[in-house]
């Protein structure tokens, strides 16, 4: 009898030292990410305003060559509030991944002085990029409207394609921190790589235009694959959806596998590697 009274007691605690424990990572999280956020614009004049600066100035330079010089946007209904989303969207996951490289190098004082979960580190780096991105796309917004590209309920569609994308993102980073600590060739590899993605992501361009023997096979690219929905939901609602892209329903899954691999995978092998961080640091 006093077994059967002491067991629900014991479950109860563990319960509540997990409760206890994950709202512990989650406050650590966004203090090390608001921190982050605001050390970023301490001391500058324009402050906020340069989270607006590169993908605005970009997205400037982009829109003039590929309009009046290559001629991409014939035929693409609001081309240029599609590569400014696209700007932004890629942004923030060159933002997530290239700021993870090196995150668990350039807190190794924290890592050795303070107890706590290493996995509090990407997490933060990508809560950061979410603040810089919110910030970002309410000009967009406000851009879009201006440019007559009016709210729709497809609009609803972009927290999740954002969730996914950070996913993903988060996924990579996880992986690119760890083995950065070993090898320090990997943030050159990832700089290259990052380029080539950029440009097979259909982030200057659309998907549509790949010829069609490619069609499916690009969309296998989780970024390519959400600007294509982001494309359907944010910019034209009369170009293919994701699932009328690919032909059937079952082929998402391919994306939307490599995304869950990818943050389940990043997730593994870190919580598995963090333990040992300190010591190859």
């Amino acid at each position: 009898m006093t077994d059967i009274a002491i067991t629900p007691t014991v479950h109860a605690a563990k319960t509540v030292s997990r409760t206890d424990e994950l709202k512990r990572l989650l406050t650590l999280v966004w203090t090390l990410a608001l921190s982050d956020w605001k050390l970023r614009f301490y001391g500058s004049a324009l402050g906020l305003a340069w989270t607006l600066v590169r993908p605005f100035a970009l997205f400037g330079v982009v829109y003039f060559v590929f309009t009046e010089i290559v001629g991409l946007d014939k035929d693409v209904k609001n081309y240029g509030i599609y590569i400014l989303y696209g700007l932004v969207l890629f942004t923030f996951f060159t933002e997530v991944t290239s700021n993870s490289v090196q995150a668990l190098v350039a807190r190794e004082s924290l890592l050795r002085k303070m107890q706590f979960n290493p996995i509090v580190i990407p997490l933060s780096i990508s809560v950061t990029a979410l603040l810089n991105l919110g910030m970002t796309l309410i000009a967009v917004f406000i851009f879009s409207i201006g440019s007559g590209v009016y709210p729709m309920w497809s609009w609803f569609e972009l927290p999740v394609i954002i969730l996914l994308l950070t996913m993903f993102a988060t996924g990579v980073g996880m992986l690119l921190s760890v083995l950065y600590v070993r090898y320090r060739d990997v943030a050159p590899i990832w700089e290259v790589m990052s380029q080539i993605l950029f440009y097979a992501s259909s982030v200057l361009y659309v998907a549509t235009l790949v010829p069609a023997q490619y069609y499916r096979t690009f969309l296998c690219n989780p970024i390519a694959a959400l600007f294509s929905q982001m494309r359907h939901a944010m910019v034209d609602p009369t170009a293919p959806s994701i699932v009328k892209a690919f032909g059937h329903a079952y082929y998402v899954m391919i994306p939307l596998s490599l995304i869950f691999a990818t943050f389940i995978l990043g997730f593994w092998f870190f919580q598995r590697e963090s333990p040992r961080v300190a010591e190859n640091l």
